[in-house]
């Protein structure tokens, strides 16, 4: 895609002014890092508060006479117990049981479901969602809303300061209130294993915002290269590359996306091959990976057993900053997948000793009770 066709965020010129190296991702020209570098604003976030741009992604609220209901035949989990005030993590699902992209949908308050999903499949997820359900719901998309994630252990001191009430929420909370001075939909998660934030605000409003936190000198800007380090670090999927509409939740290792509701009524896309993949184990499984000696493996090394047979491929790899080695994710067969199973990775064609690590490889900082 060249660069007259990438479309901008409302923040574009902003990173351009902090000194942003610009990249393609998802159709936007995005900052994938900053003057300090990759290394430097990975240990910042895991020590102080980092500031994302995630305003590619697509923000919606589904409404109708039952968008809860209608939401759960698209999707494996539990949304008609959804309480106010709740997100869940869920996945939109084929007909074969694929993950079409995997997504959050809360109740901020009582209109309707907002739901955000991945940038580079918005324009599919919402045209599968108008489609299924059509006559049942209807999509607002919300084109002109910013969305920032604020990430890190000092997150929430520094956006309390700007909406108070963000400090009442927990883990997977989500509430529509003030923040900025303006009208806001704050959630408690995040994508970096870390206590944070993700907050939609009018897309008019997030320079304001934006250099409102980052005048404060516990938030630095983050690019997507710490972006996705980060998420390596907390074992999470990145969807086109971990997971895509030939996998399943199941294969994926994101069993706990299917609510037990629905795993007994089967009344979702795909879910008899999910039922059988839970009855009857599953032909591969998404794995953690530590290399222990070279290279880091790249997505599409291939991953082999100690006989050098190729048993799976590396989904996302790279150096980890927190832990000072080479980590990865893959597919291997269940045989394989159990922690402190040796392993290798071909590497430049080089096999590389490698380990299956339990994941997440950094644990998890998540405020689960305020």
């Amino acid at each position: 895609m060249s660069d007259q066709t990438l479309k901008t965020t409302p923040l574009y010129e902003a990173h351009l002014a902090a000194g942003a190296r610009m990249v393609p991702f998802a159709g936007y020209s995005m900052p994938v890092q900053y003057r300090d570098g990759v290394l430097k604003e990975h240990l910042w976030t895991r020590e102080s508060a980092g500031l994302f741009d995630v305003s590619h992604m697509g923000q919606a609220r589904l409404r109708g006479v039952s968008p809860l209901s209608a939401f759960e035949e698209v999707t494996p989990g539990d949304f008609i117990g959804l309480k106010p005030g709740k997100q869940r993590y869920s996945v939109l699902l084929n007909k074969k049981g694929g993950i079409i992209d995997d997504l959050m949908a809360s109740r901020p308050d009582e209109d309707g479901l907002f739901v955000v999903v991945n940038g580079a499949c918005k324009d599919n997820d919402f045209k599968v969602i108008d489609d299924e359900l059509a006559g049942q719901v209807t999509i607002e998309r919300l084109e002109d809303r910013a969305l920032l994630a604020l990430q890190g252990p000092k997150a929430a001191a520094v956006l309390a300061e700007h909406a108070p009430d963000a400090a009442k929420l927990a883990f997977m909370d989500a509430a529509a209130l003030k923040a900025f001075g303006t009208d806001a939909i704050v959630s408690r998660s995040g994508y970096t294993g870390e206590d944070g934030y993700e907050i939609s605000i009018p897309a008019a409003e997030a320079v304001r915002v934006w250099s409102a936190l980052l005048a404060d000198e516990r938030v630095r800007p983050i690019g997507l290269g710490a972006r996705d380090s980060l998420r390596l670090e907390a074992g999470l999927p990145l969807y086109g590359h971990d997971v895509d509409e030939t996998v399943s939740p199941i294969e994926a290792d994101l069993a706990f996306a299917v609510s037990k509701k629905r795993r007994e009524a089967r009344d979702f896309p795909g879910a008899a091959r999910i039922a059988k993949e839970l009855a009857e184990g599953v032909a591969r499984k998404r794995v953690g990976l530590t290399v222990l000696a070279g290279a880091p493996a790249r997505e599409g090394a291939e991953i082999a057993d100690e006989a050098g047979n190729v048993i799976g491929v590396v989904t996302s790899g790279g150096f980890s900053p927190s832990l000072g080695k080479p980590i990865a994710m893959g597919f291997v067969p269940p045989a394989f997948a159990a922690p402190g199973v040796k392993l290798a990775v071909i590497v430049r064609g080089k096999a590389q000793p490698a380990e299956v690590t339990a994941m997440p490889f950094v644990p998890h900082r998540y405020v689960r009770k305020v």
